[in-house]
């Protein structure tokens, strides 16, 4: 955020597949973390075993967490 001078940040990690999980982390596990100067928040997900599905599923959740955080959804910690 100091690099780019931004008021938000928005990170994902996880494993879309169709391999590369783990009992721990199966396919379809995905962090999603956002922040502001102020806070930061994470958020596991979990989508499945369908690779394209999470990637769309990714999308759309870490965006809307996003939007949320922005507003100061009380729905999301």
């Amino acid at each position: 955020m100091k690099t780019f001078k931004s008021d938000y940040a928005l990170s994902i990690s996880g494993i879309a597949g169709p391999t590369g999980g783990t009992a721990e982390k199966p396919v379809g596990t995905v962090w999603v973390a956002v922040a502001s100067h102020e806070k930061v928040l994470a958020m596991k997900f979990r989508f499945g075993d369908n690779r394209q599905r999470n990637i769309i599923m990714t999308a759309q959740a870490s965006l809307n967490l996003l939007r949320k955080f922005i507003l100061r959804d009380p729905s999301i910690g």
